[in-house]
């Protein structure tokens, strides 16, 4: 049996999950598993070969190894009085980090903690994959950080001990959880506790494991104490209560460090951002037959500064048709903040106008 055949068991299940940010404030971001069996007929003659069994994974030991590379993020939006912690593995002694993009969504200011060298930074978003849920910051005067020790999904099996660790419960303190493995591409949504969006994540690392609020962004880690998977959820209380679980979720170490290359190279995509969130600081919905209905133009916010108001309909930006919401949504991940945008209006009473707007800052509308 290959790596594909046992990838494919368990894939395609909709789980509705948390996501695993800690909520401080008013709140922010934030299985099924069976080895595989082997059938043969009565009369099969099998042979097989065995090597030496694994010990069991040394958390102590892994641990030790791990978790110097490991940050502490704090992430606050204004004026909203917003906040999250989360987690952060560090790529390069100058201070790349890697974590999960809700850890810092929209967030206008992000504190790095360095669990190694106990420094303290300020960081700013160099860039992230929201679909994909992996975000790279950049440290404000590191160097010299301890560097994590990035292995890769690829080799990886059903049944594999593995360790998630991360700051859980926002303490400032690593926890570390260990588990198996139980499904190498697990479809999931995760859920924000904060404003319950949904986000359906693919090709995800499902662990047997405790994984806790707060542990987001930070690492899992094999029986060596390389990465493998940067943790993103885990198990909601529906499904502790139906006793599927506790369970963790992981994006692939691979995957997150394709969108890392991409982040480096500056060129954004359609699904890859460079820099910092740009807002209008509207929340919004689909209108009918088409556009983007503005529901609330958020006071002292770009959108409300320009005159826009609750009840009218963003029809075009930069020329380029709005459809609904989501269109709005993927003509803003191209721009940064301090852009100015020109919008098509239009109102209930079937007027017209063209507004500009400089964006700031914030939460995607």
């Amino acid at each position: 049996m290959d790596d594909g055949t046992r990838r494919g068991r368990g894939g395609g299940r909709i789980l509705a999950l948390f996501v695993a940010a800690v909520v401080a404030i008013t709140g922010f971001l934030c299985y099924r598993g069976e080895l595989p069996r082997w059938p043969f007929a009565d009369d099969a003659t099998t042979a097989s070969l065995s090597g030496p069994e694994l010990p069991p994974l040394d958390v102590e030991l892994v641990s030790r190894v791990a978790e110097p590379s490991l940050v502490n993020i704090t992430a606050g939006i204004r004026p909203y009085g917003l906040g999250a912690a989360g987690s952060g593995i560090v790529l390069t002694a100058e201070g790349e980090v890697l974590t999960s993009h809700h850890v810092i969504k929209g967030a206008d200011s992000v504190t790095v903690s360095d669990i190694g060298t106990g420094a303290t930074y300020t960081a700013t978003v160099a860039g992230y994959d929201a679909g994909a849920d992996i975000a790279l910051l950049d440290l404000n005067g590191a160097d010299g950080l301890p560097i994590a020790h990035i292995g890769s999904s690829a080799p990886l099996h059903l049944g594999d001990d593995v360790l998630a660790i991360g700051n859980a419960g926002g303490t400032g303190s690593p926890t570390a959880v260990g588990g198996s493995i139980t499904n190498l591409d697990s479809a999931i949504v995760a859920r924000n506790s904060a404003d319950l969006s949904r986000k359906s994540l693919h090709g995800m690392i499902e662990v047997a494991a405790a994984v806790a609020p707060g542990q987001s962004g930070g690492a899992l880690v094999d029986r060596y104490g390389a990465v493998i998977g940067v943790i993103t959820a885990a198990s909601g209380d529906l499904q502790k209560t139906l006793g599927k679980g506790p369970n963790g979720y992981a994006v692939p170490i691979d995957t997150a460090m394709n969108v890392v290359r991409q982040i480096r190279s500056g060129t954004p995509t359609d699904t890859v951002h460079i820099g910092p969130t740009a807002t209008l600081g509207i929340l919004t919905s689909d209108a009918r037959p088409s556009g983007a209905h503005i529901d609330v133009a958020i006071y002292g916010q770009p959108a409300y500064a320009a005159g826009l108001v609750d009840g009218e309909t963003i029809t075009a930006l930069d020329d380029r048709p709005i459809a609904n919401s989501q269109t709005l949504k993927a003509a803003l991940n191209a721009h940064r903040p301090d852009d100015v945008v020109r919008l098509e209006v239009s109102d209930a009473d079937g007027g017209h106008r063209t507004v500009s707007v400089t964006l700031t800052v914030g939460p995607p509308n």
